[in-house]
């Protein structure tokens, strides 16, 4: 096996052990993130609906400023106050296959700021 294969089979069980634990509170809806190289993607799903109910990226919201970090932080703000004009106050945190430190605790602390329980 390839050891490019090698870590594509591991970030696939990373993110599934991750939502595996999820799955436990199936009642509420998830903050599913997506970090690329350049941006970050944000969206709350509602698993029982198989639909995404809000959703933002660091592409649509234009004239960021700052670190990557920053854009991470206004990125979660966004979705925050997006989920709440929804009527979503709490929801699951789901990092995926990414760990809990930098641009991805950036976001979680910006929706924590914008008011979403997670």
């Amino acid at each position: 096996m390839s050891v490019q294969r090698k870590i594509e089979k591991q970030k696939v069980r990373r993110a599934h052990s991750v939502r595996a634990k999820l799955r436990r509170n199936s009642s509420l809806p998830r903050v599913s993130i997506f970090r690329s190289l350049n941006e970050i993607y944000a969206q709350v799903i509602d698993d029982a609906q198989h639909a995404t109910l809000v959703s933002t990226s660091s592409l649509v919201m234009k004239n960021l400023e700052g670190s990557k970090t920053d854009v991470a932080r206004a990125v979660g703000l966004e979705l925050a106050k997006l989920a709440l004009e929804k009527g979503i106050t709490r929801a699951a945190f789901d990092r995926g296959r990414f760990l809990y430190h930098g641009r991805v605790k950036a976001l979680a602390e910006g929706l924590r700021e914008g008011g979403l329980q997670i």
